[in-house]
């Protein structure tokens, strides 16, 4: 079996922390992998050639988050609503513990307040 490179085991990382939030389903808009929770996105994962995008909804922390070299505004207007797209090549270290801190966030942004609420009972436990 090929060894995964850095970008495939952060997307793999990624997947699983995203799938792991109280009622968060995958999807394939447009053959990205999207990730919803009731019927809205919070995280979206994509390959574009050999660069792999993360993009999510940032409120807080997408102004600070867009000073990073390879973070910018997400494109077709979204990042004036506070979406970031992280991008990295094949041979880059992906930051997985900044984007899961981000992806918490954008979850946050996105799901219903109740959930928010059972996420906040679950990290007590």
């Amino acid at each position: 079996m090929p060894k995964r490179t850095p970008v495939q085991s952060a997307e793999a990382a990624l997947r699983k922390t995203a799938l792991a939030y109280p009622q968060a389903t995958e999807d394939f808009p447009w053959g990205h992998r999207a990730f919803k929770v009731k019927k809205k996105m919070f995280l979206i994962l994509s390959f574009d050639k050999d660069v792999f995008n993360v993009t999510m909804k940032l409120p807080d922390s997408g102004k600070q988050a867009v000073q990073f070299p390879f973070a910018q505004p997400t494109g077709y207007g979204l990042g004036k609503s506070g979406w970031v797209t992280a991008s990295f090549g094949p041979k880059d270290k992906v930051p997985l513990e900044l984007l899961e801190e981000w992806l918490d966030e954008s979850y946050r942004a996105i799901a219903p307040k109740k959930l928010v609420q059972k996420l906040e009972v679950q990290r007590k436990d």
